[in-house]
């Protein structure tokens, strides 16, 4: 199953506002740079899979996890600066109308980067 990069880069819901429609579509978890070496080392494999099936596997694998490796990590530490904005926020008070604003925005990355986790 082929992975569809044009779907991962459409918004979640056609339904949503319209301000949300007009925003660029999600930024990568990862750098260009290096996920052009994953797919690299993975064209590699499939290449040289005739001649060496099994180096061709672990090749294979190695790039599977050295993806899945800097996907947490990118997840980690994008959830570490959305956590950074809110959770100073004493939940007993009402927030202000730009700490309200700040949160919502905090939500709607938590549901975008979610959605996007399961869609993959």
């Amino acid at each position: 199953m082929m992975y569809d990069q044009t779907r991962a880069q459409q918004p979640a819901s056609h339904n949503q506002g319209s301000d949300e429609r007009r925003r660029p579509g999600p930024e990568t978890l990862l750098p260009s740079d290096e996920q052009a070496k994953i797919v690299q080392r993975l064209q590699h494999a499939l290449n040289t899979f005739a001649d060496t099936p099994l180096k061709a596997l672990e090749e294979a694998e190695s790039a599977y996890d050295e993806a899945t490796a800097q996907l947490v990590n990118a997840l980690a530490e994008r959830r570490s600066l959305l956590r950074a904005g809110w959770q100073d926020q004493n939940p007993e008070t009402q927030p202000t109308e730009t700490e309200s604003d700040e949160l919502r925005l905090a939500l709607r990355q938590y549901r975008e980067i979610t959605q996007r986790l399961l869609r993959l």
